[in-house]
């Protein structure tokens, strides 16, 4: 099966393609089509991925996969949540967007509160019409950090803290933190999903 990721964002496109190998799946990025991205004008990640699976799908005629994730930090009421990539502006750096969240969280030195949680919602749609898309999700719980740690992941993951485990997301190596984030956790619903649809082949 090619499937379109409705995504241009090279670290999902490596998480999402290690997720599904094995399961017969092709993964192509939707700018190999010159698809553009869908607008994400949604208050949910649900809501936002769905659109841009379906985007994906009317442009290029193929099922489309799309991956709506943040990070929300619960005593910020749950910023910077579906605006996380674009919390410090438009086309911000992740140093950028980083930075902003540090400095909103700098009045809270004290990690109880500075809880987080990373979410992501991923959905799968057959065609732009499919009424029973495949919908996944994962939460990874942890902390903000006061500084940065580790050069690996993207995102929020080096001032993201797994409490559990004493390590951010930016010091994990990629096989630890897909066993434990939020994506992986959301990828391997998908797949269990989509085996029990006969989409995938079971194990």
């Amino acid at each position: 099966m090619k499937i379109v990721l409705a995504s241009d964002n090279p670290g999902k496109l490596r998480e999402i393609s290690a997720a599904l190998a094995g399961c017969g799946a092709e993964l192509i990025p939707q700018s190999a089509f010159g698809v553009q991205s869908a607008p994400e004008p949604h208050p949910t990640f649900v809501e936002n991925a769905l659109a841009k699976a379906r985007h994906a799908a009317i442009q290029t005629g193929l099922p489309a996969l799309a991956d709506d994730s943040g990070i929300a930090v619960t005593k910020l009421g749950g910023i910077p949540g579906v605006r996380s990539a674009r919390f410090a502006g438009d086309n911000p750096s992740d140093n950028q967007n980083n930075q902003k969240l540090l400095a909103a969280l700098r009045q809270f030195p004290n990690p109880k509160d500075r809880q987080a949680f990373y979410c992501a919602v991923t959905i799968l749609v057959l065609s732009p019409q499919d009424p029973a898309p495949v919908i996944a999700e994962g939460f990874w719980h942890g902390v903000i950090i006061q500084k940065p740690r580790g050069n690996n992941g993207f995102g929020y993951d080096p001032v993201f803290l797994d409490q559990t485990i004493g390590k951010t997301g930016g010091e994990m190596s990629a096989e630890e933190k897909n066993k434990i984030s939020h994506r992986g956790q959301a990828l391997r619903d998908l797949v269990r999903k989509m085996q029990a649809r006969g989409l995938f082949p079971a194990e």
